[in-house]
């Protein structure tokens, strides 16, 4: 393998989005990612293998398309702490692996004796990266949380929504797609102390704090003013510039996002949309615009509705004006050349499924490129190939083992 992580091995006990999408990045750039079940739980302990979507009427643990996209590239396997057996060969993986990464709630995995020292024992450079909502200390290390939960706490939810209306939340587990760039960015930060120093380490990655800090300005503005946030929909956080919100357009469910910097592009939103009422006295200054914001949308949005969301869009972008289509699925995955050409939607090929498109990685390196071309693993698909080729045991003890329930 050449990747630039080739010569990387991760024991990988995550699951769900917050701890596979930063693995999953590791295998794109060639790790060997080695990814632990429980066979007791029969694959629903990752929620995302059971749910889906799904390529047909198929069910089961192994179809699964959230759980293949965020597994590709990586080897799975099942082993089962109930046992002492089961016990003995996660410390065996441990033992050969450069990096042990999670995401259970806190005191999970030292419960079961593979907490931080536990593996420090086995294997004492161990990069072991833990990642949960609020971390393993502190007085809220038990809170148990989901990523629609951590937006709520992180103060993510309450900044988003309409005014005068309930939060409107932060999509699907928002917060687990960014804390796992963050355990990315975690496991190979670890990693190069310890190639400078020879030493291991614990990182300790809190969601809920990572989820605060995405809110730099409205922390700022509580700690210098005492002004708390405001959900004010697609308009300007701070009033910085108004026209800025999403507007609608010809046809079904059409949109297009404009946002006007100074006087001279609104003059030339006015041109494009030819509508002299945006220039008028009433809306001359930015405080006059932010004080007839409603008015000022209301203008636009009638003008915008009768026209073609592309057209516009690239009329105003030739006027430098900063506009675009509120794109649909199909638009981004299959209408977008520049993701075409960055590869961002690979297909790869998946034992049961068939061949399937996942997400990519957005990034473009000119000499070691991620790749993508293996599904994620079925439940114990590699039991052989790590358990026996890899650590030793021969077929007779994994099939016992198989039998009782210990891998």
């Amino acid at each position: 393998m050449t990747g630039a992580l080739s010569h990387l091995r991760v024991c990988d006990l995550s699951g769900q989005l917050a701890g596979a999408g930063a693995t999953k990045i590791l295998a794109a750039f060639g790790a060997t990612v080695i990814r632990v079940e429980d066979p007791a739980t029969r694959g629903t302990w990752d929620a995302l293998r059971t749910v889906g979507p799904y390529v047909d009427e198929r069910r089961g643990v192994d179809l699964g398309a959230g759980f293949n996209n965020h597994n590709t590239g990586k080897y799975g396997v099942t082993i089962n702490l109930r046992f002492d057996e089961g016990k003995q060969l996660l410390r065996e993986l441990v033992a050969i692996s450069d990096v042990v990464c999670e995401n259970f709630a806190a005191g999970a995995l030292e419960h079961r004796g593979f907490g931080y020292e536990d593996l420090r024992r086995i294997k004492p450079d161990i990069v072991y990266v833990s990642n949960c909502g609020f971390g393993r200390t502190g007085p809220y290390r038990d809170f148990k949380t989901w990523g629609p939960i951590v937006q709520a706490v992180s103060g993510l939810t309450y900044t988003s929504g309409l005014p005068d209306a309930e939060p409107a939340g932060w999509g699907f587990s928002y917060m687990d797609h960014g804390s796992a760039f963050y355990m990315t960015v975690a496991i190979m930060a670890a990693l190069h102390h310890r190639e400078r120093t020879g030493e291991g380490q614990h990182v300790d990655l809190a969601t809920v704090p990572a989820g605060i800090a995405m809110l730099p300005t409205e922390i700022l503005d509580w700690t210098v003013n005492g002004r708390p946030a405001k959900a004010g929909g697609n308009r300007a956080d701070f009033g910085e510039c108004a026209p800025h919100g999403i507007y609608p357009c010809r046809g079904d469910d059409r949109w297009i996002a404009i946002a006007c910097r100074d006087d001279r592009e609104l003059a030339l939103l006015a041109k494009v949309l030819d509508e002299p009422a945006l220039t008028s006295d009433r809306f001359g200054t930015l405080a006059e615009r932010l004080a007839s914001q409603d008015e000022l949308d209301e203008l636009i949005g009638a003008v915008t509705a009768e026209r073609n969301a592309h057209s516009l869009a690239a009329d105003l972008v030739d006027e430098g004006i900063p506009a675009s289509v509120v794109k649909s699925p199909q638009e981004r995955i299959d209408g977008d050349p520049e993701l075409a050409e960055m590869g961002l939607f690979p297909t790869v090929t998946h034992p049961d499924m068939g061949r399937v498109r996942v997400e990519g990685v957005p990034m473009t390196f000119s000499a070691t490129p991620w790749t993508m071309d293996v599904g994620g693993p079925k439940l114990g698909q590699h039991n052989h190939e790590i358990l026996g080729d890899l650590l030793g045991h021969d077929d007779q003890t994994l099939k016992a083992w198989t039998e009782r329930g210990v891998i």
